[in-house]
């Protein structure tokens, strides 16, 4: 005699299939020019000490091209301070990395690093799934480091960025901002 399996366990295993292709498509990489393109947005930085400090805004524009087999990402932040919110003082940073190809290791090497050990910074990024995440360490005094990372994830419509810097395995700041694309 040979049993049958039942609607409900059929439906069972079929819910778990559904599930499970889903969880493998959402977590399927995209490719660098998914992320070609000038993004534009807003944020906020968090202290870990949030009592005793205010949050701040920060409004953020990214641009990432193709560069050779590599590619560059420059942005600029503008970060508004004070107690005045009506006139805040407004202070502009603005930065641009270039990576060559992916390494067989599976990251971008930074083409302008340089040895943390001798006063130098190293950067690198790695693609994973739908992140683009981009790494600079440099060593401190005392031969401590601070290591920065900003994660930029697509998700529609736009990317999600996270930015972190630890200090000796201490987080000291957090951004998280939304972004739109402007330009492809």
């Amino acid at each position: 005699m040979t049993r049958r399996p039942s609607l409900a366990l059929l439906s069972g295993a079929l819910l778990l299939l559904m599930v499970g292709l889903a969880g493998a498509a959402t977590a399927q990489e995209v490719g660098l020019p998914a992320f070609f393109g000038r993004w534009e947005g807003t944020g906020i930085a968090e202290d870990p000490d949030n009592l005793f400090f205010s949050m701040t805004a920060r409004d953020l524009d990214v641009r990432i091209e193709p560069v050779g087999d590599g590619f560059t990402v420059a942005w600029t932040t503008l970060i508004r301070v004070g107690d005045d919110t009506a006139n805040p003082e407004i202070r502009r940073r603005e930065a641009s990395l270039t990576f060559g190809p992916r390494s067989p290791m599976g990251f971008y090497p930074s083409l302008g690093s340089s040895d943390p050990l001798t006063g130098g910074v190293m950067s690198w990024a790695r693609l994973e799934g739908r992140t683009l995440t981009v790494h600079q360490m440099v060593m401190t005094e005392g031969g401590g480091y601070a290591l920065t990372s900003y994660a930029r994830t697509l998700a529609a419509p736009g990317m999600d960025l996270v930015f972190r810097r630890d200090q000796d395995g201490e987080i000291t700041r957090t951004v998280r901002a939304r972004l739109v694309k402007t330009e492809d």
